[in-house]
């Protein structure tokens, strides 16, 4: 397999880490490229569950490197809480998990900070899951930020905790009314022995990963959310504080943009969405609370109720537009095993008028009306198809449907549960 990139072409939560996890087999190095400790990646193997939000899910191969890269808001107490996690199992990172010496560091007055903002908000609530991300992100583009690199020199270190802090606490009094109960002293406290954890893992990772690819070395990107929570491209405001699509793989990375060779898009059968924000396709009825009991939908992260809806083709074409993707990945398909029809927004209504790109203007997102197109479910349960062929009829129109809505776009592969085994694998990457 060459070099891939694998994005959500939805509102995040479509099971990548299990294409992740599936893809990891064959590749060398995976590379975490944007987000922060707001995402969580599921991956089941052999009846165990793993919940990532910063390690990358390929860790669960003992012969691959993974690597955090640049674009990560790095969450340090979070991440070695996960390290902990695998050593815990018997799973062990070293020399082969590697952190970005120019990643931005996560601290906890930007989860102060975060909180506040989001308590004063009212009725525009954004959803934050409280991580910090936005703050940090805010303090990297302010060029006031600290980097895992600086975790190497003690006393620069304490000194730019020490002018976040003020800055954060001030911010958090003037403008939010909040209180700041945060300790100084804590966290000078805490992030000394966290500096001492983490220096075996700081490295030159754009570096590491250029001399990967020139010794021929295969790549996979894994990104985290997904392209409608894009800060660009997404619903915004409703948006994450990173850019999600398949083009900061590059930038997140250090990597030049033709080492890509292939970009995945995961796409959920249905459609999910966690936090506030518009949804054409929302079921806040019956049929949305059958595909949330029945596919789990519940946040990785936060442990939040997903809002639930039909597949939006819509949507997708935007994803496939913006990310450039290659290849479909196509998931919880057994989600919809026990549904008497199953519904598709082939295109929107819009004052009157058919649309059918997604529209960037978040007031006509609002307004905009799903136009179904209706097929036969299968009721019958595939946990145990292993080929393309052995799924059920209904469910091969349905998948094939979807992939005409979507510009026809190579299927990679079906997920028809949420085991490695359940992978039905269509075209293989080359």
């Amino acid at each position: 397999m060459s070099n891939a990139v694998i994005v959500g072409t939805q509102w995040g939560d479509e099971g990548k880490a299990k294409v992740i996890d599936y893809l990891t087999e064959r590749s060398d190095l995976v590379i975490r490229f944007q987000g922060g400790a707001n995402a969580g990646h599921t991956v089941i193997a052999n009846r165990r569950k793993f919940i990532f939000h910063l390690v990358p899910s390929g860790i669960m191969y003992p012969d691959k490197v993974c690597i955090v890269g640049n674009g990560v808001v790095f969450d340090a107490e979070q991440f070695l809480k996960e390290v902990d996690e695998l050593d815990a199992v018997g799973i062990s990172v070293a020399e082969r998990l590697f952190v970005s010496d120019v990643a931005h560091l996560v601290l906890p007055y930007h989860k102060s900070l975060d909180t506040a903002r989001e308590s004063s908000m009212g009725k525009e609530k954004i959803g934050t899951t409280g991580r910090g991300i936005g703050p940090a992100y805010a303090d990297k583009v302010s060029r006031t930020g600290i980097r895992v690199g600086d975790l190497a020199d003690a006393d620069l270190l304490t000194e730019k905790i020490r002018r976040g802090f003020e800055r954060h606490r001030a911010l958090t009094a003037s403008i939010y009314k909040a209180d700041f109960s945060l300790s100084l002293d804590e966290i000078i406290d805490q992030y000394a022995v966290i500096r001492q954890r983490m220096l075996p893992y700081i490295d030159d990772t754009a570096f590491r990963i250029f001399e990967a690819y020139g010794k021929g070395n295969r790549l996979l990107f894994e990104g985290a959310q997904g392209t409608f929570l894009d800060i660009d491209h997404g619903t915004y405001p409703f948006v994450t504080s990173a850019n999600t699509i398949a083009g900061c793989a590059c930038s997140g990375s250090g990597i030049g943009p033709a080492a890509i060779d292939h970009v995945i898009g995961i796409v959920k059968t249905y459609t999910t969405r966690v936090g506030n924000g518009p949804f054409p396709t929302e079921l806040d009825n019956a049929t949305g609370e059958m595909l949330r009991t029945q596919g789990g939908e519940f946040g990785a992260t936060t442990g939040r109720s997903r809002r639930c809806g039909w597949f939006d083709s819509v949507m997708v074409r935007k994803a496939v537009q913006v990310n450039g993707l290659t290849h479909l990945a196509l998931t919880k398909l057994d989600v919809l095993n026990n549904f008497d029809e199953i519904c598709i927004c082939t295109h929107y209504e819009i004052r009157g008028k058919r649309v059918d790109q997604f529209p960037s203007n978040p007031e006509l997102i609002n307004e905009a009306l799903p136009v179904y197109e209706s097929l036969p479910g299968w009721k019958s349960d595939i946990a145990q198809c292993r080929s393309y062929d052995e799924l059920p009829a209904q469910a091969r129109i349905y998948i094939e449907r979807l992939r005409e809505l979507c510009y026809n776009i190579p299927l990679l592969i079906v997920s028809v549960g949420p085991d490695r085994t359940q992978t039905i694998e269509v075209t293989p990457l080359t």
